[in-house]
């Protein structure tokens, strides 16, 4: 039988991050479904024509969510609630390549009919090199444990038998306010700070 030391590395790797991520959306309201569709759309193309006014390419725009419900009134007791109107919601993922407009592309988004910002994040158009980085040191670490444990156990670690990885990227959504009124919307903000790519390494060595 094959005697081994199987060691878990990990390591990351950080830097400022140059894309970001936004989820906006448009909520409106209307006495009938089709009411508050049709305003909800024409509120997401001003929406839409600022985000592409401001530079964002057509491929980076994409809708996530559209839906249009009833809302209800349930404030009469023993009866049952009653239709008072209907809502219409979109949401649409856009990809910012310039962070230093996204400030903004927010505020002019907001303004002309976006009225939620329900979230936004950053990360990394070519992740591939961070990540390399991540890796090489999650499997430095992974030696530094095996050699650590050899040593404690008074044997000689030999070569490496097998490796698996994974990775993660952090921070995730950073959760923005659920709503926003236009008429509210200020210069915003946005502090880019550092991203991190994480990388796990399984590593079996060889006991000699």
């Amino acid at each position: 039988m094959n005697r081994t030391i199987v060691v878990t590395g990990t390591g990351e790797a950080n830097a400022a991050p140059d894309m970001a991520f936004l989820n906006l959306g448009v909520e409106a309201e209307g006495s009938t479904a089709a009411e508050a569709l049709r305003k909800n759309s024409a509120q997401m193309e001003s929406t839409i024509k600022s985000l592409r006014d401001a530079g964002v390419d057509k491929k980076d725009i994409q809708t996530s969510s559209l839906n249009v419900g009833a809302k209800y009134d349930y404030s009469r007791d023993n009866s049952p609630p009653r239709i008072i109107g209907y809502q219409a919601t979109n949401t649409v993922s856009v990809k910012l390549r310039n962070l230093d407009k996204a400030g903004s592309v927010i505020d002019k988004a907001i303004g002309v009919g976006a009225n939620r910002l329900d979230s936004i994040s950053f990360g990394f158009a070519d992740p591939k090199p961070l990540m390399n980085s991540a890796r090489k040191a999650a499997v430095a670490d992974a030696r530094d444990r095996a050699e650590l444990y050899a040593d404690a156990a008074g044997v000689k670690l030999g070569s490496v038998l097998q490796i698996s990885d994974s990775y993660t990227q952090a921070p995730g959504p950073i959760p923005m306010m659920a709503r926003m009124e236009a008429a509210d919307a200020k210069s915003v903000p946005i502090s880019v700070g550092e991203s991190s790519l994480s990388a796990t390494v399984n590593i079996i060595f060889a006991i000699e």
